[in-house]
């Protein structure tokens, strides 16, 4: 009995000595408080229903988005503008299209996570990846293909897409709208779990104390009115510039409409897609037209123009290693070119 009371006591002092250490470290109210917060903004990946995606149409989807072929004169693919060894995007300011000289006028977000967002482009032209996909390969600017037809009878004379397209998608076989279901199933699961997903997931240890600082700033200066959600981004339009004129900032070259340039709506001049934030480390130049190079800028002009928060260099500094939270990569085999 003495033997079992002793063990006992051990227990409870040992118990009680890692909850103080605890207590000290990452569990705090305080610690608490902000997880607590935070779970009201935003949500893991992990909360996302998303169907398994068909294994062959992945395996399509995959050879599609680096094929050459799906530009008028080979000289491009997906992977161009959306670099997967460069977390889906080509870090330059405005993307080469397919006919030599020829440059987009808005600079490529990337594709990484795009299947979260409610809206693709910078004015929300497309709703899905899917639909997106088709924009640039008919674009003369960028993929150059002439009509859907061409590239059909392109893929058709190519034996090994006459068995992909079989495997994926039965007697169907090659069509248009099967080329952009492959894409946007291959897009889909580019979806990596960052360190902040983990935090959001109850791992207090994920983030370290000076991120932890600059998530509450990120909170408390209002960037969650935009900026929220799993994708932090992506499920609304906003005007870029709510308290000054956005290229007395940026220093752009060109003032751009924004979603006026399609309704024709003054109340829509200088409306843009929110981007979403994951990657945004590394997904440089910023802004609808690559104007900014440094987060650190960019995260100072945006407190500036869209909350007219006056924050101190430290806090900027904060929110900026907080955003680096959300830096995820994906896995190897996504990067692989298929026909290397």
């Amino acid at each position: 009995m003495k033997r079992f009371l002793l063990l006992l006591s051990l227990f409870v002092i040992i118990s009680c000595k890692n909850k103080n250490e605890n207590t000290e470290t990452d569990f705090t109210d305080e610690g608490y408080e902000l997880l607590t917060d935070a779970s009201v903004y935003f949500q893991p990946l992990s909360s996302v229903e998303m169907e398994e995606p068909d294994s062959n149409a992945v395996k399509l989807g995959k050879h599609l988005f680096y094929d050459t072929r799906l530009s008028g004169e080979g000289n491009i693919s997906c992977n161009s503008c959306h670099n997967l060894n460069t977390y889906g995007v080509d870090n330059r300011q405005f993307s080469p299209g397919d006919v030599e000289g020829t440059f987009g006028n808005r600079n490529s977000p990337t594709v990484l996570y795009a299947a979260l967002h409610k809206m693709q482009f910078w004015d929300g032209r497309a709703q899905t990846v899917e639909e997106q996909a088709a924009g640039p390969i008919l674009n003369p600017i960028e993929h150059n293909i002439k009509q859907e037809e061409q590239l059909v009878n392109r893929l058709k004379e190519v034996e090994l897409y006459q068995d992909l397209f079989t495997k994926a998608y039965g007697d169907e076989g090659i069509t248009f709208e099967n080329a952009l279901k492959a894409i946007g199933a291959f897009e889909r699961t580019l979806m990596p779990k960052s360190r902040f997903d983990s935090y959001l997931e109850g791992d207090h240890s994920a983030l370290t104390e000076r991120e932890k600082s600059g998530l509450k700033s990120f909170i408390n200066a209002g960037c969650i009115t935009c900026h929220s959600g799993v994708a932090m981004g992506g499920q609304m339009f906003q005007k870029f510039g709510l308290y000054e004129d956005y290229w007395k900032y940026t220093e752009s070259e060109t003032i751009d409409l924004g979603l006026y340039e399609i309704s024709q709506d003054e109340m829509d001049k200088y409306f843009f897609k929110v981007p979403g934030l994951r990657n945004i480390e590394h997904t440089y130049p910023y802004f609808h037209d690559g104007s900014v190079e440094d987060l650190n800028k960019a995260v100072e002009i945006m407190v500036e123009l869209q909350t007219a928060n006056d924050l101190s260099e430290t806090e900027i500094e904060d929110i900026v290693a907080f955003l680096k939270s959300l830096s995820a990569d994906v896995r190897d085999e996504a990067k692989q070119n298929p026909f290397e």
